[in-house]
C-alpha cells in the first residue's frame, strides 16, 4: 500500500472495480433503467431486511469494542425503516412472506461470523453497506420514488432523516478509518473483507435474477 495514500483512500481505490461490478449487475441495471418491476424492487427490499437484521444485531454487540464502536451511530440504523417499507410494500404479514435467498444466507452468516470474532471485519461490512447507502443509495432511492410513485413509504430505507449532510458524515467516517489503530497487515485484511462484501452484493443480484426467472418459467 502506498504511503502517499491514506487508508480510506486506498480502501476506496482498491474496491472501485468491485463496486462498479456490483452496481452493473443485470438485476440492478434493469431496476435502474426502467425494465425492472415493482416486484423486483420489493424482492430486493426483502433481502435487505435479512442483511441489515444481521448487521444491526452485530452493531449492538460491537458497542463495547474500543475500535469498532467508534464507527457506530444510531443515525445509520436502517431496520425500522426497512420494516416500515416491507409493511407498506407487502402487508402486515410481510415476515411470513419473505425468505432469504442462498447468497443472502451466506452473506448473513459471514457478517455474524466476523462480528463474533473480528472487529475489523465487522467494520468492513459496516463501511460497505452504510457508506454505500449514503452515496449511490441516495440516487437509487430517488429513482425508485419517481419510477414507482412512492412518497416516503416504500423508500424509507434510503432516507436518513437524522443526517443533514451525508457528505460531511462520510468524511468523518473516513477520518475514523484513517485513525483506526490497525497495522498494515490488518488494513489489508479489512480491504479484502470489503471486497468480500461487494462480492456478496453482486452475487445477490445474480440470485435475484435467477429467482425472478424461475418464477416466470
Amino acid at each position: 500500500m502506498s504511503d502517499v495514500l491514506s487508508f480510506s483512500t486506498a480502501l476506496r481505490e482498491r474496491s472501485r472495480t468491485a463496486h462498479s461490478s456490483s452496481e452493473g449487475a443485470d438485476f440492478m441495471t434493469d431496476l435502474m433503467n426502467g425494465s425492472g418491476t415493482r416486484e423486483d424492487y420489493v424482492a430486493l427490499v426483502a433481502q435487505h431486511w435479512f442483511i441489515y437484521e444481521a448487521l444491526e444485531a452485530a452493531t449492538e454487540r460491537m458497542r463495547v469494542d474500543p475500535v469498532a464502536s467508534v464507527f457506530l451511530s444510531d443515525k445509520l440504523t436502517r431496520l425500522p425503516a426497512l420494516e416500515a417499507d416491507l409493511e407498506f410494500l407487502i402487508g402486515a404479514d410481510w415476515r411470513e412472506r419473505i425468505s432469504p435467498l442462498p447468497t443472502t444466507q451466506a452473506y448473513v452468516a459471514r457478517i455474524r461470523r466476523v462480528a463474533a470474532t473480528w472487529p475489523g471485519g465487522f467494520v468492513a461490512h459496516h463501511y460497505t453497506r452504510y457508506l454505500g447507502d449514503l452515496s449511490g443509495g441516495q440516487f437509487i432511492g430517488r429513482l425508485m420514488q419517481r419510477r414507482f410513485g412512492f412518497d416516503t413509504n416504500g423508500v424509507r430505507f434510503y432516507l436518513f432523516g437524522d443526517i443533514a449532510d451525508p457528505e460531511a458524515f462520510k468524511n468523518v467516517y473516513r477520518e475514523q478509518l484513517d485513525a483506526a489503530p490497525w497495522d498494515a497487515d490488518e488494513k489489508e485484511r479489512v480491504i479484502d473483507e470489503v471486497l468480500v462484501a461487494y462480492r456478496f452484493n453482486t452475487e445477490l443480484f445474480v440470485d435475484l435474477s435467477r429467482a425472478k426467472a424461475a418464477q416466470s418459467a
